[in-house]
């Protein structure tokens, strides 16, 4: 299709035979610049409007093109304001013809967690009470992309308080998965990785506290990376207008970047990492150059399998495949868990810490419920939920002790290890499922049906709970076609190990590949 200036053409006076065969060769350069830039990476884009093969304007009408052609069928983006948008692009090409440095992002069309305070949008988090509460603010982690030349096209779906393995919610309906609509993009940033997936953004801003987003990036084929804790300030990630209040504090939840290139990880974190506000007097912060360039010199944990929560066997296919394709560069490879790693406790921290969070501000009469579901189940996740509501704050500290300590433990391994790669989740995408209550539904696996919220937060928990880097990587397709991401875990702060680890890893095993249906437009 062509650009801007293309249609404005068109609605103007005919052009002299000379000047019309010009203006057929600009519209099919045009076009096959548009095509070229459907899927490209962030970094890509913002290099063909910096010199000028595309403007921010053409670039961001592209998107809108493709988001009101797809989105429709998959209820990705939920808000939207055009004429904002539309007026930055004008300023990033202003600013470019002034000659005015460019950011990183400049002119690239990215989306927005909903979950995310913006100016002028509501954050529901999926609550309807919360649907007209409007924010005057940005969140700074936002804020930053759009320093960087970022463009906001949209904030996406969410479940209802960012507390489930599918998104979907009262206020903005079913998020569908561009592989299959039948089945979810996963969650909470389910809605972020089906835009970026289906080609109507080029990165997406998301949040992970037990795999929101790593769960969908594995989900949808796309790369996704939960930075180390506090790396990434969580200011004005809250349900609701943000005021610029301070958010509780963060033992596990974090927030980062989905996109179609672990390089665009590791240039969206580049923007948003380092200290906030009077921090930022005392100290910056710099991404560590990865530890190895090179698969072969990299250090390699890896565990593919694990009695507690056992991979479907189709998935396990895919990753053992991968590593055997990682085997064969000559890396040093070594089987099983780091010394000392106790998966049912980790497990049992990992629950308490998430719970007491997410149970903070419940009322009265849902504490009276948890009390009733924890006498009905008084060894299962329902008792560790009410004690985490409950038990005074020496519980959380010894808790938060136990947390550090398990961080200790893996960076001591990583003394000897670079990376340790282990599966993301025990099955691809499954399909939607809003059965009530939640606790009560199953995932369907070739070997049975396995409980729904434990069976995918063992392989989220070990690095949510010590606070390390993990990046997602697509590495194949299970016999049904559907996308298969792995997990890479690096040392605390040192996100760009695993990142680059999920670039090398896309030259032997893989990589993001468009699912069938959203060619380019």
């Amino acid at each position: 299709m062509g650009s801007a200036a293309a249609l404005l053409w068109a609605s103007s006076d005919p052009l002299p035979a000379t000047a019309q065969m010009a203006e057929d060769k600009r519209q099919q350069a045009s076009g096959s610049i548009d095509a070229a830039l459907t899927f490209a990476t962030a970094a890509q884009t913002a290099e063909a409007i910096k010199t000028g093969k595309i403007s921010a304007r053409e670039m961001l009408e592209l998107t809108f093109r493709r988001i009101d052609l797809y989105n429709p069928g998959l209820n990705a983006i939920v808000w939207q304001d055009r004429e904002a948008a539309a007026a930055r692009a004008r300023q990033a090409d202003e600013a470019l013809a002034r000659g005015a440095a460019p950011g990183p992002l400049h002119g690239v069309p990215i989306t927005i967690k909903e979950a995310f305070a913006y100016r002028g949008s509501p954050s529901t988090w999926g609550v309807p009470a919360l649907k007209n509460a409007l924010s005057p603010r940005t969140a700074v982690a936002i804020e930053r992309l759009e320093s960087a030349g970022a463009i906001v096209v949209g904030k996406t779906n969410v479940p209802l308080m960012l507390s489930d393995l599918q998104s979907y919610n009262a206020v903005y309906g079913t998020t569908n998965n561009p592989w299959d609509l039948k089945l979810t993009p996963g969650g909470s940033t389910g809605g972020g990785a089906a835009a970026v997936a289906a080609g109507l953004s080029y990165l997406t801003a998301g949040s992970d506290l037990g795999g929101s987003i790593r769960i969908p990036a594995h989900f949808c084929g796309v790369y996704g990376h939960k930075p180390s804790l506090n790396l990434v300030t969580m200011e004005g990630f809250q349900p609701g207008p943000w005021n610029g209040s301070p958010n509780y504090p963060e033992d596990i939840a974090v927030a980062g970047p989905l996109a179609r290139s672990a390089s665009d990880l590791r240039l969206c974190l580049e923007v948003v990492g380092g200290p906030n506000g009077t921090e930022s007097r005392a100290w910056s912060w710099k991404m560590p150059p990865p530890r190895r360039n090179r698969i072969r010199d990299f250090r390699i944990g890896y565990v593919l399998d694990d009695p507690a929560d056992p991979v479907d066997p189709d998935v396990a296919a895919v990753y053992e495949k991968a590593l055997g394709a990682i085997g064969k560069t000559g890396a040093r490879m070594e089987r099983g868990w780091p010394p000392g790693a106790d998966s049912a406790a980790h497990l049992d921290t990992f629950y308490y810490l998430v719970l007491a969070l997410v149970t903070a501000d419940l009322p009265q009469e849902a504490r009276a419920q948890m009390k009733a579901r924890a006498r009905d189940n008084p060894n299962g996740v329902a008792a560790i939920e009410e004690t985490a509501a409950s038990a005074p704050h020496s519980r959380w500290l010894h808790e938060s002790a136990r947390r550090l300590g398990y961080r200790a433990l893996w960076q001591k391994y990583f003394d000897t290890h670079d990376v340790f790669v282990l599966p993301t989740a025990i099955t691809a995408a499954f399909p939607h499922d809003h059965s009530e209550p939640p606790e009560d539904r199953v995932i369907a696996t070739s070997t049975g049906k396995r409980p729904y919220l434990p069976a995918m937060s063992f392989w989220m928990s070990f690095a949510g709970l010590a606070g390390l880097p993990a990046t997602v990587a697509p590495v194949g397709f299970t016999r049904a076609g559907l996308p298969v991401g792995i997990q890479i875990i690096a040392p605390m702060w040192e996100d760009g190990t695993s990142i680059e680890f999920a670039r090398l890893l896309s030259e032997i095993a893989g990589g993001f590949v468009p699912p069938p249906g959203y060619g380019a437009s």
